[in-house]
């Protein structure tokens, strides 16, 4: 049986993928910013650490708890997060550093806690859900899709430090999925922007309104996927999950081999000509 650490475990996807851990008999550490709350399992192990690990030092405390309880993480998935949406310029020093705070410190530290046991283990998989925004950016959603670039980067430079020690890493990117994401209660919106951002700022703003509860991804379904990926002999670096996010990302990569392709004659330029 496989014993998962996951934090934000009371809705969305961090629910359906506890709910799925532990119906497969899985033990389940996961948190929650606020309790109590309740999965319904009849198999599995389920403890539940009330959280916040956006706070100073409670990233490490709710690790350090997590391993007292069951002496060995074989999986750590980075789920907590939120999104902020609107113009970039309406976003305030407050909503952004807060923002940072749950999507990228927040993972940073649980990782570097969670580290050491890790390579005393010489095993592990760190899994930590990003978003198709952090690697195809929609209008609407530059300091979220900031964010989840980070995180993105963040895991694809780890892997590269701990693979050796047989530490695996997967960024996770999943596309629109029918949970509470776009909710009034789970994201954010900036202020009101200027007028001159209505053809942008302002037909974004009501994609998002009209998607919300329409979101062709499933979440038990997405919590499936990420199970087997972790069972996988070679789980991935990189898992889209959804149509939409595979669609993104392909139109995303074409974009970039295009204008790759028309600047690089500039690009060889910089080079010194002596060069070896």
């Amino acid at each position: 049986m496989t014993t998962w650490f996951i934090t934000g475990i009371s809705r969305g996807l961090g629910r359906a993928l506890a709910e799925a851990a532990l119906a497969e008999g899985d033990t389940v550490i996961g948190t929650v910013r606020k309790g109590p709350v309740s999965l319904d399992h009849q198999t599995g192990t389920l403890c539940v650490l009330t959280v916040d690990v956006a706070e100073t030092g409670a990233a490490e405390a709710c690790v350090s708890e997590a391993y007292e309880r069951v002496g060995q993480i074989d999986v750590i998935v980075n789920n907590a997060g939120y999104g902020l949406l609107g113009a970039l310029e309406s976003a305030t020093d407050e909503e952004v550093e807060r923002l940072f705070a749950v999507d990228v410190i927040a993972p940073f530290r649980i990782i570097r806690a969670a580290l050491p046991h890790l390579r005393r283990q010489k095993s592990g998989h760190i899994v930590n859900i990003t978003s198709i925004a952090g690697r195809a950016p929609s209008t609407g959603s530059a300091m979220y899709s900031a964010a989840k670039s980070a995180l993105e980067g963040m895991s694809a430079a780890l892997s590269l430090e701990v693979a050796p020690l047989g530490i695996k890493v997967t960024a996770v990117a999943p596309g629109a999925f029918r949970t509470d994401f776009l909710s009034p209660h789970s994201i954010r919106k900036s202020g009101e922007a200027d007028g001159a951002y209505a053809e942008t700022i302002g037909r974004s703003d009501a994609a998002f309104n009209a998607a919300a509860g329409r979101q062709v991804g499933d979440p038990e379904r997405a919590a499936k996927a990420i199970i087997a990926m972790v069972r996988a002999a070679n789980p991935p670096l990189h898992l889209l999950l959804g149509s939409d996010a595979l669609q993104r990302a392909r139109t995303k990569l074409d974009q970039i081999v295009d204008e790759i392709d028309v600047w690089e004659a500039t690009t060889r330029s910089t080079d010194y000509e002596d060069r070896p």
